[in-house]
Parts: structure tokens; C-alpha cells; sequence
């Protein structure tokens, strides 16, 4: 069905961000609240079109010798992780949504099939999903760069699992994954539009903070239609 009309703000708002270089993933780890308290704002009703600008803060977490972190095998019941390799566009558009549409995740929707698919095609590039009696709990994307680190480039529960410790589980699989990998240093970023579990459960994992970040994010409806830095 058509669209209805943008309000001039919304449309100055897509015009810069079409004509803004690209910065780095914003929600990539799983409400928008006032956005310095963790969570994302509440979404209006029916998620009508209006034009929200929250300030959010970027936190860049590292984590070295991932080889020698203490970790925990025991999977909960009934847990088990799959490897997607290679990962299909179709799962991954599933994985995706259904993990990071509660936290405005919006940059792969913007990919088209064949960057996506060239995408996890890359041998440096993997996904892993975590199911939960046969049902799809969460995934993570790792990333592998050349001088060795490994970005944990999206890491997040389904709703529906969240609460259950299922997040510690995860992120543990994570590291050992990039260990795997023969990584030199595991990093990720979060911010305050993510899950108010996020930072702590990195900290908890052995992760240390290496930099922040200010933006102001604008919102329209349930889609990030701009980002800006500010310092």
C-alpha cells in the first residue's frame, strides 16, 4: 500500500542521512526511552509517523587473549548452537528480524540479496544460531580482520528467551568461537538503545571499555531514518 506523505522534518531528515558518510552500525546488540538510561524509547501509538531525535551513547568494549577466557560448555536444556556456514540470505534476513526489529537494528535491511549473500559468502565472515528445543533463540556474527581481532558484529536473543540466562550462554559460544579462530583480541560495541542486560553481560564475560561515543539518533515511526556524531 502507498506510503503516506513525509512532514518536511522527516524528509530533511532522509536527505541528510542519504548524503552523511556512512558510520559504523549503531544497534547491533540488542525500546527509545530517554536513551542515556538504556532501552529503547517507547514506540508511539501504532507507531505512528512522527519523527523522534533521542541522544544515545556508544560504548566500545574489547576483550584480549580470547583463548584464556573462562567460559562455561555447560549449554542450558535443551540449548544447542548451529553453525550457518555459509549462512543463507533467507535465514539470515529471519535471524535478523527476528532478533534486532525490537532494537531498531536497520542496516542489513538495507543491503540487497546479492551484497548480502557476497557478504556471508566471506570465508572470514560467521554466523551462528542458537536454538532452544528446536526453536531459533538468537545468533551472532563474527567478523575476522586482518591484523586478527574478531568484531562480534551482531550478538542478541528472540524476545521470548530473554530472561533465562540464555545471553551469558551465547556470548560465551561467541568467544570461544573467535578463539576458534585464532583471534588476537575479541571487540564489540553497544549502546543505550540496547537491551539494559547488554553492557553488563559483556563486562561480566571479562569484556573492558576502550572508548564512548555521543550521536543523536532520529526515529521515525519504527525505523532510524538518521544518525549523527556529536563528539
Amino acid at each position: 500500500c502507498a506510503r503516506p506523505p513525509l512532514c518536511r522534518s522527516a524528509l530533511r531528515a532522509r536527505v541528510l542521512r542519504r548524503d552523511q558518510e556512512r558510520r559504523a552500525t549503531l544497534v547491533r546488540h540488542v525500546d527509545l526511552r530517554q536513551s542515556r538510561q538504556g532501552g529503547p524509547p517507547p514506540r508511539t501509538s501504532q507507531d505512528a509517523l512522527v519523527l523522534r531525535r533521542v541522544e544515545v551513547v556508544r560504548t566500545y568494549l574489547e576483550l584480549h587473549n580470547p583463548a584464556r577466557a573462562v567460559t562455561n560448555d555447560r549449554a542450558p536444556a535443551g540449548a544447542r548452537l548451529v553453525s550457518r556456514d555459509p549462512c543463507a540470505v533467507d535465514d539470515y534476513r529471519r535471524l535478523y528480524r527476528a532478533v534486532g526489529e525490537q532494537w531498531y537494528w536497520h542496516d542489513r535491511l538495507e543491503w540487497s540479496d546479492d551484497q548480502l549473500a557476497e557478504h556471508l559468502a566471506d570465508p572470514s565472515v560467521q554466523v551462528w544460531e542458537l536454538e532452544v528445543d528446536g526453536a531459533s533463540a538468537g545468533y551472532f556474527e563474527l567478523q575476522q580482520a586482518e591484523d586478527g581481532s574478531v568484531e562480534i558484529v551482531y550478538f542478541g536473543l528472540v524476545p521470548s528467551f530473554m530472561g533465562r540466562g540464555l545471553g551469558r550462554y551465547l556470548l560465551d559460544r561467541a568467544i570461544d568461537a573467535a578463539a576458534k579462530m585464532q583471534a588476537t583480541r575479541v571487540w564489540l560495541h553497544t549502546c543505550t538503545l540496547d537491551s539494559e542486560r547488554a553492557l553488563p553481560n559483556y563486562k561480566a564475560r571479562g569484556f573492558t571499555e576502550f572508548g564512548t561515543k555521543r550521536l543523536e539518533v532520529d526515529i521515525e515511526g519504527s525505523q532510524v531514518v538518521g544518525e549523527r556524531l556529536l563528539d
